[in-house]
């Protein structure tokens, strides 16, 4: 039995060996020019792969030549589907098109291609490297153009074969869905997409809840989740082979959380990623697929006994190892005992190409030498090498496993990484699971549940049972105590506050509580009235993050996840969840309201405000998002009519789109934006104004260059802060951390009143520069903290 630190360890150190997720083409054809020349041969790795023929006979030098090639670049749109549409019409008819017969040193540019099996042409990957980006005007345009909007979340660089296990997860907008090994972020966000198909729905009834074993991750993790704003996601930070049991309240009992969906993409060897982690190919051994299988068995059946009965979950590694990949599917078929199967997707994904999964190989130590059976394994080599490690002999149970319906992704069939995917249905709960009722009939004061699983049994097949040992007992009875005396006391305040398990606090920062806006909080009969918000808007589901003091920040987050955080806090390392959807602005109370609309919950927010919408024309949106705080005067005189008779103070600024128009943008567009006596302006972020730019047309690359030569001083230095303001982590008044730096806070004062500062602001504000207005009235006051993660990207 494996200790739970080491098992920490282990995890922690494979992580960054996973391929599918990260980088896209970070380190991708041109990109991988910074690597010292690292000789792309393994014999060992030839001599393992050969043996066990993972590929059809004829094509074994087409295989290794594909993975000493470089991988192309791959990207993929994102975001609600309306704008993701918008994006793409804007690459293939501006973009494209200007690609179209380009030569750079006398040869002609490869054209981006999308990738035929994603739906809707929203992948798309290239050969272009750096180097020849930098060569042209043409293709340095198009490499600002990916650059900033992967910035705002719009494109997001992610390898090709790491989109596959979302799309096979088959989500809807209900559906409750479990992100086991999440970090860094991009399968998250394609889950997230998933859930928000509908862009009228602003809270779906699904969510998702992304876990990651290392702290750190968890907050990459945030930065991509937070581009996609939505209320529906929850990131926590948990060893995944014992990620704790949830509870929900439903209708006054607790019982217990089932996910519809479960993403297990485990930590794994990556042998699958030489093409982009060039260091593979020196440090390969079979070593690293026989110290990481028992653990990816742990994660994989740890998430099937959370998995609803008729759910669906997808199991990915990028490796080509069969010890990581088949062997650990047939343990788990073999222990479930008829209650999973394989799904065949083969359907599925048309015009993918895949191999079917293999039924039988065999075991290779590092030294080269061979088992084929369990019985031939001797006593020394046992803790290296484990039964289940080996192929099912019973050719009927083999048979009944259909492991041919596995996928297993070759290189040099699409010119991708290598991947494996197993789609698993469960039909019936875990044997194992049989005695425990599968719903809590009373509300029990226990927080303590037995979670004897798999994680518990190291790699061998036995039967669980859910037997509590007698320190089990003790320790449900303490945490029993501890629910009764505090716990309770803070449910019924609305506060989820960090676990009380005092080593839990050792690893990363301290949290600060979630805390929920009690019924009868006089704060929220303001921003009700000032905002004319719609009765049904569910008052209960915002939140602050401090429990003293004034609150600064308000964040939303869905019905279903605001259950899930008032039931089990106690066992939830929560890192983030919610949006933020309004800021405390400090002279915002001579206006009648003490809280201005925050930009990146302006979407969620929308379909419940009611009063201070403004209607602009595309026209009015150009100037608002190219002019920092243009006169009433510049726009048109139906939005001088509207602005005329509203109070000054936080407003939105709606866009529809005019269908007779086809040549404007046609995505609506919903921004946050403060009247002044005789100003008006948009409190949008720097990228995302670039974005809705290039949308409706606007050189963006052009007028960059010459608002450069023109700008005053105080104009640099507004932009020099849009430049510094990063999307910050959503954690208010957090310890700092001197390792990741997530917290750097900005002191600046401006002329008329103090610039509090919070580590939760995302969107880039901009100072009032009408230096001829000295208005106390026009002044916005803002919170703003820098979260040093510009270097992050998946």
């Amino acid at each position: 039995q494996v200790p739970r630190c080491r098992r920490r360890q282990q995890q922690q150190q494979q992580r960054p060996e996973r391929g599918g997720d990260g980088g896209g083409g970070g380190d991708q054809a041109g990109w991988a020019g910074g690597y010292p020349e690292i000789v792309k041969e393994n014999e060992l790795f030839e001599r393992y792969y050969r043996e066990l023929g993972i590929v059809p006979a004829g094509e074994w030098g087409a295989f290794m030549a594909a993975l000493r090639e470089p991988l192309p670049a791959t990207l993929r749109i994102t975001g609600y589907r309306s704008h993701a549409k918008e994006i793409l019409h804007c690459l293939k008819e501006k973009y494209f098109k200007e690609l179209q017969n380009l030569e750079v040193d006398g040869q002609k540019v490869e054209m981006p291609q999308s990738l035929s099996w994603y739906p809707e042409e929203l992948a798309w990957h290239t050969n272009l490297s750096r180097k020849i980006l930098r060569k042209s005007p043409q293709l340095e345009k198009f490499h600002q153009f990916l650059v900033s909007e992967t910035e705002c979340g719009n494109i997001s660089r992610q390898e090709a074969v790491s989109m596959i296990p979302p799309l096979l997860l088959n989500v809807n907008p209900h559906h409750k869905i479990l992100d086991m090994c999440a970090a860094p972020g991009s399968k998250t966000a394609q889950l997230i997409e998933m859930l928000h198909a509908d862009m009228n729905v602003p809270f779906p009834k699904g969510f998702v809840i992304a876990n990651d074993v290392d702290n750190k991750r968890c907050y990459l993790l945030v930065h991509q989740a937070k581009r996609l704003n939505s209320p529906c996601i929850m990131v926590v930070n948990h060893d995944a082979s014992s990620i704790p049991n949830l509870q929900i309240d439903v209708d006054g009992r607790k019982e217990v959380l089932f996910y519809d969906r479960i993403l297990c993409d485990v930590p794994c060897s990556g042998d699958g990623t030489m093409r982009k982690n060039i260091d593979v190919w020196k440090k390969w051994t079979t070593q690293n697929s026989l110290q990481l299988h028992g653990l990816q068995l742990r994660i994989a059946t740890r998430g099937v006994e959370q998995l609803a009965e008729g759910g669906r979950m997808v199991y990915s590694t990028c490796s080509l190892n069969p010890i990581e990949n088949e062997a650990v599917i047939a343990s788990l078929l073999e222990k479930s005992q008829g209650a999973l199967e394989l799904a065949d997707v083969s359907s599925e994904l048309p015009g993918l190409k895949r191999m079917p999964g293999i039924t039988k190989w065999k075991v290779m130590l590092k030294d080269g030498q061979w088992f084929e059976e369990w019985k031939d394994v001797p006593s020394n080599r046992q803790t290296q090498i484990r039964p289940t490690m080996f192929p099912v002999k019973d050719e009927e149970k083999l048979k009944a496993m259909n492991l041919e319906r596995c996928l297993r992704i070759l290189p040099h069939h699409q010119n991708t990484g290598g991947f494996f995917v197993a789609v698993l249905i469960k039909k019936s709960p875990m044997p194992w699971n049989k005695r425990q009722p599968k719903v809590h009939q009373k509300l029990p004061q226990r927080t303590g549940d037995t979670e004897v699983t798999a994680a518990n049994s190291d790699n061998s097949s036995e039967c669980i049972t859910e037997e509590p040992t007698l320190a089990e007992n003790e320790e449900s009875k303490t945490m029993k105590e501890l629910q009764n005396s505090d716990t309770e006391q803070s449910k019924k305040e609305g506060v989820c506050g960090p676990p009380p398990s005092k080593k839990m606090k050792l690893f990363g920062f301290k949290e600060d509580p979630f805390v929920f806006l009690p019924e009868d909080d006089p704060l929220f009969l303001p921003i009700q009235k000032f905002y004319a918000l719609d009765p049904s808007f569910p008052k209960m589901n915002l939140l602050t993050r401090t429990q003293e003091g004034k609150k600064r920040q308000l964040y939303m987050v869905s019905k279903e996840l605001r259950n899930v955080l008032l039931n089990n806090s106690e066992k939830m390392k929560v890192i983030n969840t919610g949006i933020k959807v309004w800021s405390r602005n400090s002279d915002g109370e001579q206006f009648g309201c003490a809280f201005r609309l925050a930009q990146e919950g302006i979407y969620t927010l929308y379909p419940f405000i009611h009063a201070r919408i403004i209607s602009v024309c595309i026209e009015d949106v150009k100037i608002l998002l190219t002019q920092e705080n243009p006169f009433l005067s510049k726009f048109s005189s139906e939005t001088q009519k509207k602005v005329k008779d509203m109070a000054m103070g936080s407003i939105v600024l709606k866009y529809d789109p005019d269908p007779e128009k086809p040549d404007d943008l046609q995505c609506p567009i919903v921004l946050c934006g403060w009247q002044g006596k005789t100003s008006l302006r948009a409190f949008v972020p720097k990228n995302e104004r670039l974005h809705y730019l290039r949308m409706m047309g606007v050189e963006v690359f052009k007028a960059k260059r010459k608002e450069e030569e023109s700008e005053s001083k105080t104009e640099e230095e507004v932009q020099h802060r849009l430049a510094q303001t990063e999307e910050g982590m959503d954690v208010e008044d957090k310890e700092r951390d001197l390792v990741t730096k997530m917290e750097a806070e900005i002191g600046e004062e401006s002329s008329q009143s103090p610039v509090e500062s919070s580590a939760m602001e995302v969107e880039n504000k901009i100072e009032d520069l009408d230096q001829t207005s000295k208005n106390a009235n026009s002044h916005v006051s803002q919170e703003s903290k820098d979260a040093d993660t510009s270097n992050v990207k998946d």
